[in-house]
């Protein structure tokens, strides 16, 4: 970064913070700007956003909180609106609905967080819509580089999960990482998301140009997101603990022509595994393998990742299953508020089988087969930033190989739009 830069850059994060209670809407604004730009990397616009809300939430002497030494407080919403239009040629009741023509809430999250002073804080988010945590926290941030986090929040492995609802590209996430993240259907893995254990996470400055982020995890290994869940106690298929880990280099490209990251990352799950979600707690395990890229130049992103696990008898009590799966998603800021996306995704499940209703939201159930790939392609309006968008795609998928028996392929076809607003 050149020192003009430099200065440029100070000077627009102090004139944030100077005056975060007059156009707090508007610097979020110029804080993506600067993101597509280039000049902020994701991370330190997360900093930047905490800080002006801190300054901005800062409670005067004459209000009262719940607690005598809370600091600060803030509460924020994140609504999103869906219509899905996908047609399909599977048919028969035992696969669901014929087709989908839908308006629906995706998301109605109300976030609330609280400072105590000493560096310590808390997190919680609800979804109205799903009747479900997304993030249940406390954190001590003991300096801007490293954070502990205790509680129910999703464990940085799988790159696309980890990432925020509301920053979504191609408005779900890909198939491929629905089938190793979401809820172990006896298909589906259940091997990130949501976890209830300690974190760590931390970034370090190599250079300039160039550093290091790390973090660490050992929860609960079982996936919860509820209130039962959340409160439930131990049993013979989840009195164990899961380890996760994750390492990766981030830095700038020169002239902050624009941002890189790529890492791996690893879940080590003890008695997750089996040949369905029956066989949990009987000795297989399962581990999970991450290997991601983030690329930001100019106007251009990419976001790519590879995902594996190896599930102990999980194709049958002979043999083990070892799926795998990959999604390319580039996408091309037209203008300062239109963006063009596009995604391929493939998915071999190796016996373990998947549905259509398995990885694309909304579609039906469909037969049992092996395999799963999908073409997207959709826009974007940033009409507020990230607080206020419109998005449109295009969605053509299937799954093939058939495992149970049945109809060589299953298809979806059609539209998907999601209006979003947040503050």
């Amino acid at each position: 970064m050149k020192v003009t830069q430099i200065k440029t850059f100070t000077a627009l994060c102090g004139a944030l913070l100077f005056t975060a209670g007059a156009f707090a809407q508007d610097s979020g604004a110029l804080i993506e700007a600067l993101i597509r730009k280039g000049v902020l990397t994701n991370q330190e616009a997360e900093d930047i956003r905490a800080d002006l809300v801190r300054e901005n939430n800062t409670i005067p002497a004459h209000a009262m909180a719940g607690g005598k030494t809370t600091d600060r407080l803030s509460v924020g919403m994140r609504m999103q609106i869906q219509y899905a239009s996908l047609d399909t040629n599977v048919t028969g009741a035992a696969f669901g609905p014929v087709a989908t023509d839908h308006f629906f809430t995706r998301r109605m999250y109300i976030t609330m967080k609280a400072g105590v002073g000493a560096d310590w804080g808390a997190t919680m988010t609800y979804d109205l819509a799903g009747g479900s945590y997304d993030d249940a926290i406390l954190e001590w941030k003991p300096t801007p580089d490293l954070s502990f986090n205790f509680g129910l929040r999703k464990v940085n492995v799988v790159n696309e999960e980890r990432g925020s609802s509301g920053n979504l590209k191609s408005i779900e996430r890909s198939g491929v990482t629905r089938f190793f993240v979401e809820t172990n259907n006896g298909r589906r893995l259940g091997a990130g998301s949501y976890r209830i254990g300690a974190f760590l996470d931390g970034k370090k400055e190599i250079n300039n140009s160039v550093g290091i982020v790390y973090s660490a995890a050992i929860t609960n290994p079982e996936r919860d997101e509820t209130f039962a869940g959340a409160s439930a106690v131990g049993t013979n298929a989840t009195n164990r603990k899961a380890f996760w880990g994750n390492v990766g280099l981030n830095g700038k490209f020169a002239e902050n022509a624009g941002t890189w990251i790529a890492g791996f990352g690893m879940g080590v799950l003890p008695d997750q595994g089996g040949a369905s979600n029956t066989n949990l707690g009987r000795g297989f395990d399962l581990n999970v393998y991450s290997y991601y890229t983030d690329i930001t130049y100019g106007r251009f992103n990419l976001l790519a990742e590879y995902l594996s696990a190896n599930i102990e008898k999980g194709f049958s009590a002979t043999r083990d299953s070892k799926p795998s799966g990959y999604y390319i998603q580039p996408s091309f800021m037209l203008t300062e508020s239109l963006e063009a996306v596009a995604r391929y995704q493939q998915l071999d499940s190796d016996g373990r089988g998947v549905q259509l209703g398995d990885v694309i939201r909304s579609a039906p159930a469909g037969p049992t087969m092996n395999k799963f790939s999908e073409w997207y392609v959709g826009g974007n309006w940033y009409i507020r930033g990230q607080d206020l968008k419109f998005q449109l795609g295009a969605i053509s998928g299937k799954t093939k190989d058939t495992v149970t028996g049945g109809p060589a392929d299953a298809k979806t076809v059609g539209l998907r739009s999601q209006m979003q607003l947040q503050f």
